[in-house]
């Protein structure tokens, strides 16, 4: 029987687990207006890049100035009316103590004096209530980030803490991606990263077909590669729940990205690979090796006398195109990865191509 075969060797391969993750922006800022008013300025464009502290809308300080002033002038007013019935205070203090007054007329006056001081304290939070407001007719972006779709324009109406936010801005650099991995990995998760740092590293999905159903992302198991296209960016583990889901037994992680090229965005499904380590001697075979059946799995080797021998194998994890073997191979096996169906223990073969062709 024509066979193609390979050979099984040691070589080194990392230890992965895969999964689906969510692309997350590490703070989101839903921006509202704290007063009421007409917006007079946008100062930014859609989708623009942002810097914190930069001014992003002009709502009409008319109404807020002068209410300032207003506030102002009351508390010049009571401050005037303040010092006259301080002053009398002292007065009245003096005749009281010569007997001049009765001591309700004393008391009476100790009392307008002190209200007067009351009244100043709340003419001084007024002016600062006033300020205040003022300061808020222009809005100012709270972090640095990329605005989103603008929810107010100019000559709108806007309302102090309205429903609907002004605009939204997400920090995209760094940025997080959140994906969740069997629970039953969780020790050698913590195993692996008391040695050091985990990395992770995220692929962007397949674009779906025209015209096919999309029914989400679909996650990846444990056994099979993330993905073969080269890796969108890398980044480190940051944060392992302190849980595991019930309802999934899965156990959710976090990964920083710094993302200096945006190709990262919110929202976005991305497939996961987070290392765990590398196995410097792992003996591989190719995958096409690997076949099934009731009894489990196994491959054809072919023995020097040119005959086919099924062998039992025991499979510690598949990695891409390989398949590590953890039992039942030897360094320098040749196995069959193609022709396998028409084989039969103890059948001769003619290798067509491989190691030894």
């Amino acid at each position: 029987m024509p066979v193609v075969t390979a050979r099984a060797s040691t070589q080194p391969v990392p230890i992965t687990i895969p999964a689906v993750g969510t692309v997350e922006a590490v703070t989101n800022v839903q921006v509202r207006s704290q007063v009421t008013g007409q917006l007079t300025g946008v100062n930014f464009a859609e989708g623009q890049e942002v810097s914190k502290g930069q001014l992003l809308f002009t709502i009409d300080p008319r109404p807020f100035e002068a209410a300032l002033e207003q506030a102002k002038a009351a508390l010049a007013r009571d401050t005037a009316s303040a010092t006259n019935l301080q002053a009398q205070q002292t007065r009245y203090t003096d005749l009281f103590k010569q007997g001049l007054i009765s001591r309700e007329q004393y008391d009476a006056q100790i009392a307008q004096a002190q209200a007067s001081q009351a009244t100043l304290e709340m003419d001084r939070a007024a002016v600062a209530t006033s300020t205040l407001n003022l300061q808020f007719s222009r809005i100012t972006a709270p972090i640095a980030g990329r605005t989103g779709i603008l929810g107010a324009h100019v000559g709108d109406i806007v309302r102090a803490n309205d429903t609907n936010p002004l605009v939204v801005i997400n920090q995209l650099s760094p940025i997080y991606v959140t994906f969740s991995v069997p629970g039953r990995y969780l020790g050698d998760i913590q195993r692996y990263q008391t040695r050091r740092p985990l990395s992770v590293e995220v692929r962007k999905q397949p674009a779906s077909v025209p015209g096919a159903q999309q029914q989400g992302p679909t996650p990846a198991t444990p056994d099979v590669e993330a993905g073969s296209a080269a890796p969108v960016a890398e980044g480190r583990v940051t944060f392992i729940d302190n849980s595991v889901d019930a309802s999934t037994g899965t156990i959710k992680l976090r990964g920083m990205f710094d993302n200096a090229g945006k190709s990262l965005w919110p929202g976005l499904f991305v497939q996961v690979t987070l290392n765990l380590a590398v196995d410097e001697n792992a003996l591989v075979v190719p995958s096409a090796a690997l076949q099934s059946s009731q009894t489990g799995q196994y491959v054809y080797i072919v023995k020097p006398d040119r005959t086919a021998e099924m062998r039992p194998v025991t499979v510690e994890r598949q990695q891409g195109d390989l398949v590590v073997i953890a039992k039942g191979l030897a360094p320098g096996d040749q196995v069959v990865t193609d022709g396998q169906l028409r084989l039969t223990p103890g059948a001769r073969v003619t290798v067509t191509r491989g190691t030894n062709s």
